[in-house]
């Protein structure tokens, strides 16, 4: 699998792709509300991507930036196969993957310059803290982030922190957690749990991480999310997750799509044999009506982006 994120136009996000499946987007690209994809290395980093346009009939157009709007690249193609090469060997990193091709740098303009927060230390440590809390949960993406911070401490008469002053602030932190994480060894308890979740998922239990922003959501989301022949479902919401990155456990909520304690206690016992099989210690007393927690517990979820 290729460490990249792929998105396309029409809004599907493709996480660690093969090559095949790669060039398999490649040349999908063309038709209505289809014509781009944007690639993105794991992590993703600041002013660090591919990029595609295609439209039926016309030529590709190929480009990457390496690092900062004066690094910016472009060159056209006549087929999806030379496209797919390139973009492949980028996100390998493979030495010399831009040999060969006639690149043509792109006149971006100037950075406009960001003007620093205007904020009391009050409420730029409870800005910095926020965000420092949802990138420590490891779920979201830079943008996701940058949309948080512009709209934290918005009032009805105030709005103090502009898109690009949020997106900076992000970046920083961004970059500092990336710093961090290059220290990690071997696998997290965060990457056993969704290796779990997969056994889950393959075995006819739906199993989500992250997933809705509080209990009332994700049990009546739930539902939509299971294929025919699931029996059951496990996930853990947005709040769950905070906690969890506060070094409070991660409580997992469960139950059997036909609505019985019977089916709901059996999933809540392969839920808690799933992550034995992972390595991670559970509590729970075999209740169909308490959580499964997950503790003790080391949250460290590498970023993706």
């Amino acid at each position: 699998m290729l460490d990249i994120v792929v998105k396309t136009e029409n809004g599907e996000r493709h996480v660690r792709v093969s090559a095949e499946e790669l060039t398999g987007l490649v040349r999908r690209v063309g038709g209505d509300e289809d014509r781009f994809l944007v690639v993105q290395r794991i992590p993703d980093l600041p002013d660090v991507f591919a990029q595609v346009w295609h439209e039926t009939g016309g030529d590709y157009t190929l480009e990457y930036r390496d690092g900062a709007a004066d690094r910016h690249f472009q060159v056209m193609l006549d087929g999806p196969g030379d496209v797919a090469a390139a973009l492949t060997g980028w996100a390998r990193e493979e030495a010399g993957w831009d040999d060969g091709l006639s690149w043509s740098p792109l006149d971006m303009g100037p950075a406009r310059a960001v003007p620093p927060l205007d904020l009391g230390e009050d409420e730029r440590e409870e800005l910095e803290r926020r965000v420092r809390e949802v990138l420590a949960g490891g779920y979201a993406s830079r943008d996701r982030l940058a949309e948080l911070a512009e709209g934290y401490l918005v009032t009805e008469d105030r709005r103090p922190v502009s898109r690009a002053q949020a997106q900076a602030l992000v970046d920083r932190l961004w970059l500092e957690r990336v710093e961090e994480q290059a220290a990690w060894r071997g696998e997290t308890d965060p990457e056993r749990l969704t290796r779990a979740f997969a056994a889950l998922e393959e075995s006819g239990i739906t199993a989500r991480e992250n997933f809705t922003c509080c209990r009332t959501c994700g049990q009546s989301e739930i539902g939509g999310e299971g294929g025919p022949d699931a029996r059951g479902f496990v996930y853990f919401h947005t709040q769950c997750t905070d906690s969890a990155a506060a070094g409070q456990g991660l409580m997992l909520l469960y139950g059997g799509f036909d609505g019985s304690s019977e089916t709901t206690a059996a999933v809540g016992r392969e839920v808690v044999a799933a992550l034995a099989a992972a390595g991670l210690p559970t509590e729970w007393d075999g209740d169909p009506g308490r959580a499964v927690t997950v503790t003790p517990l080391d949250w460290r979820r590498r970023l993706v982006g």
